[in-house]
C-alpha cells in the first residue's frame, strides 16, 4: 500500500513575501503623496499671500527689458533644431554603449555583445551618412 504524501503549501511564506513587497511600494507611494501635498500647499499659500494688482504694464509681454514691437510671431531656422536633434540622438545613443561595455567583460557574453554593439554602431553610421548626404551637417 502506498504511503500518504504530505503536500506542503507555502501560502504563509508567500503572504509574508507579498507584505514586504507591497510595503516597499507603500513607502514610495506615501513619500510621493507627501511631496504632492507639499507642492500643493506651497502653491496655494503663494496664491493666497501674493498681491494681485493687474496693470497694463504688468500684462505686457516682457522680453529682456525691451518693449515688444510688431507681431508675436518670429521666423526661426529649422536647421538649428536639426543640429540639436542630431546631438540628442548621438548623445543618448552613446549612453547605450556603457552598459554594453560592462556586459562585454562578463564571461559568456563577449561575442554576442560585440556583434550587437557593431550592429548598433552600424545603424548610427547609416543615420550619420544619411544626414551628411542630405546636407544637414552643412552650416550655412
Amino acid at each position: 500500500m502506498p504511503e500518504a504524501t504530505t503536500v506542503h503549501t507555502t501560502s504563509g511564506a508567500g503572504v509574508q513575501l507579498a507584505d514586504g513587497y507591497f510595503q516597499g511600494y507603500a513607502v514610495v507611494g506615501l513619500l510621493a503623496a507627501i511631496g504632492v501635498i507639499f507642492v500643493a500647499v506651497a502653491f496655494g499659500a503663494g496664491r493666497l499671500l501674493r498681491p494681485v494688482v493687474p496693470t497694463p504694464e504688468k500684462l505686457l509681454t516682457y522680453e529682456c527689458g525691451v518693449d515688444p514691437v510688431g507681431e508675436g510671431w518670429a521666423h526661426t531656422q529649422v536647421r538649428y533644431y536639426v543640429y540639436a536633434f542630431l546631438y540628442v540622438i548621438f548623445a543618448v545613443d552613446s549612453i547605450f554603449l556603457f552598459p554594453w561595455a560592462t556586459v562585454f567583460a562578463a564571461p559568456g557574453f563577449g561575442a554576442a555583445t560585440l556583434v550587437e554593439m557593431f550592429i548598433f554602431l552600424g545603424f548610427l553610421a547609416v543615420g550619420l551618412l544619411y544626414a551628411w548626404k542630405k546636407g544637414v551637417l552643412e552650416w550655412t
